[in-house]
């Protein structure tokens, strides 16, 4: 080959070169742009003639068969919350700060409660009966939401502390029976009587924390052992996680949750001494879950059909008059 050709061919080659890197395109494309993850790097490809279409197929085909998309920047503080954020904001269902304010609640007016009813016990006060039920009332409220919490995660809530259950009849009773165990212990102070023989009074207040302590036992012990399967709120449609349990407490007690807080009420008023508010707890709560249980077992059937019919005639509830 001469050198005229040679030289030729060489300067075709530097032609189709810069006819295909037009100025443009290098020049308006800092490193920094290049680099960036931000910058788009589709390709548009360049018009070219057909000759070097033909004769450099590589440069033509430069274009990527996808496009890198910025990734989306933080959301800015003071911007509304998403759907999946909002539940976890003040005044949201799962509201952290809701479940920390009324954990520090709860532990401070247990502890609280606590410390001045064995403060009045010490000082032979018989008044001391009052502080133990708010405590004995803010560990149950306290208790509820963490085992609902540790046992049964994703059905835990603000309402799950059962602060605001049945409102208001729920507090009218704890207020009714506060202030009646507070006019009772003034007025047989005053009068310098005794109900009951102090050998008596021991043995009934000794069977009071027995049922206090026991029924909230059986209670947590009951949301453990169903995990998933316990909710506050009767569940109308079966899911996935629902499976009938019948080991464990459920081996011994049916709906023994109802059985231990019908007992830890009861338990209650016997502590405080309250023979009024000790016949109404136990009036109301039997017609309560007595309605609630034949409600919640229809229901139940439909789910397991045999299978709990049978667990049904085996197990009892323990409650009195509640088969």
């Amino acid at each position: 080959m001469s050198s005229s050709a040679s030289i030729a061919r060489f300067r075709d080659c530097r032609d189709l070169i810069s006819t295909s890197q037009p100025a443009s395109a290098t020049s308006s494309a800092s490193p920094s742009t290049l680099l960036s993850p931000f910058a788009s790097t589709h390709i548009e490809p360049h018009h070219h003639s057909p000759r070097h279409k033909a004769t450099n197929p590589v440069l033509w085909n430069l274009q990527p068969s996808h496009k890198l998309t910025p990734n989306p920047s933080p959301r800015p503080p003071g911007n509304s919350a998403t759907a999946a954020e909002a539940k976890y904001y003040p005044s949201g269902p799962i509201s952290l700060a809701g479940i920390a304010i009324r954990s520090f609640c709860l532990g401070i007016s247990f502890l609280g409660s606590l410390a001045g009813s064995a403060l009045l016990a010490l000082n032979a006060d018989p008044l001391w009966r009052l502080p133990f039920f708010w405590a004995a009332l803010s560990l149950f409220h306290f208790l509820e939401f963490w085992t609902t919490a540790a046992y049964n995660t994703p059905a835990a809530t603000i309402g799950s502390f059962l602060l605001t259950a049945n409102w208001p009849a729920y507090f009218i009773a704890h207020t009714f029976a506060s202030v009646e165990c507070l006019l009772c212990n003034l007025a047989f102070r005053a009068w310098d009587v005794e109900f009951l023989p102090a050998a008596a009074t021991r043995l009934v207040v000794l069977i009071g924390f027995v049922l206090v302590l026991g029924g909230q036992a059986v209670r947590s012990l009951a949301m453990v052992t169903a995990g998933r399967s316990f909710n506050h709120v009767v569940q109308q449609q079966k899911r996935e996680t629902h499976q009938l349990v019948t080991t464990g407490i459920y081996g011994v007690l049916r709906h023994p949750s109802y059985f231990g807080f019908f007992w830890w009420a009861i338990g209650t008023q016997v502590v405080l001494g309250n023979p009024l508010s000790f016949m109404v707890y136990a009036l109301v709560m039997h017609k309560f879950f007595n309605d609630r249980i034949k409600r919640e077992e229809e229901i139940l059937v439909r789910f397991f059909g045999r299978d709990y019919e049978v667990y049904r005639r085996r197990v009892g509830t323990k409650i009195p008059r509640i088969k």
